[in-house]
């Protein structure tokens, strides 16, 4: 499978996360990744520190930083705090949407893009080009929320660019956050993480320093479950495809009509706790 990965890594410690299984999984080929939301060339910074941490090195490419509107970005202050001479880092020139485009157009039906942040990248290659909805093989994209009316931090950071791209009619698989806070890791799965070598390491005070955030000693892997449904779909149900309605404030609907988007229904969360580890361990072994 050849991916791209977008993300808004940095804030919340699941993007690293996502990441570390993309890494981990012997079936992924990562092409790249894209950057999205505040400053992505730190963000961009960090992704290529992890991935060398596992002896790996993606193109990394620095997308949006702002939203299509203009709303502000939220930022947690900790990004990259931890690692040092993050500025030596060297990430790929260019833009994140005129990389997407390229990547997907000129090999048609055979790139999946896993989307985990706020969709500007996205909705800005699906503006730049008419045939990017059409060739992308599937968008997996962690976003929303299905059982309720309240909106989930990556559509409500930039509802215009999600209602670009669950307007699209590109193939979309979508895991809301109902599906997503029914997973924890805690400090057994940290201790496993950490055993396995420098990203472990990495990924034990990046998790640690989130928990120190939230004032917890748990957290949820929403990310990595997205990035599940694309490897291990037996480990997950979905609906019929239908259409995903984006309110102005981020909120999201799922309509049982004629579309391409289906939305996770149901995790088997023991089993995906464990896949996430294994492949987590996996890439930093």
């Amino acid at each position: 499978m050849r991916v791209i990965f977008d993300t808004d890594i940095g804030s919340d410690v699941d993007d690293a996360l996502a990441l570390a299984v993309l890494l981990g999984s012997p079936e992924v080929e990562l092409a790249g990744c894209t950057t999205v939301y505040g400053d992505t060339l730190l963000r961009a910074r960090l992704a290529k520190r992890l991935a060398g941490l596992a002896g790996r090195s993606p193109a990394v490419v620095p997308g949006a930083v702002g939203t299509l509107t203009g709303r502000p970005v939220w930022w947690a202050g900790h990004e990259g705090t931890l690692f040092t001479n993050l500025d030596t880092e060297r990430v790929d020139d260019g833009d994140a949407a005129a990389y997407l485009v390229d990547e997907v157009t000129r090999a048609p039906g055979q790139v999946d893009v896993v989307a985990v942040g706020p969709l500007t990248n996205i909705a800005n290659a699906i503006t730049a080009s008419l045939s990017f909805a059409r060739d992308v093989r599937h968008l997996w994209i962690m976003g929303g929320r299905f059982d309720g009316p309240r909106p989930e931090h990556n559509l409500k950071s930039d509802p215009e660019a999600a209602a670009i791209v669950f307007g699209s009619g590109a193939p979309i698989t979508v895991t809301g956050l109902e599906i997503t806070t029914t997973v924890r890791m805690d400090a057994a799965d940290v201790a496993a993480i950490a055993a396995a070598g420098a990203l472990g390491e990495a990924l034990k005070a990046e998790i640690e320093q989130w928990w120190r955030s939230r004032n917890v000693e748990w957290n949820c892997p929403h990310d990595p479950i997205a990035v599940l449904t694309m490897l291990v779909p037996e480990l997950f149900a979905f609906s019929p495809e239908g259409r995903v309605i984006i309110g102005a404030d981020g909120s999201s609907t799922f309509e049982k009509a004629t579309g391409r988007t289906r939305v996770t229904t149901s995790a088997r969360t023991e089993p995906v706790s464990r896949e996430i580890v294994r492949r987590i361990v996996n890439a930093a072994a």
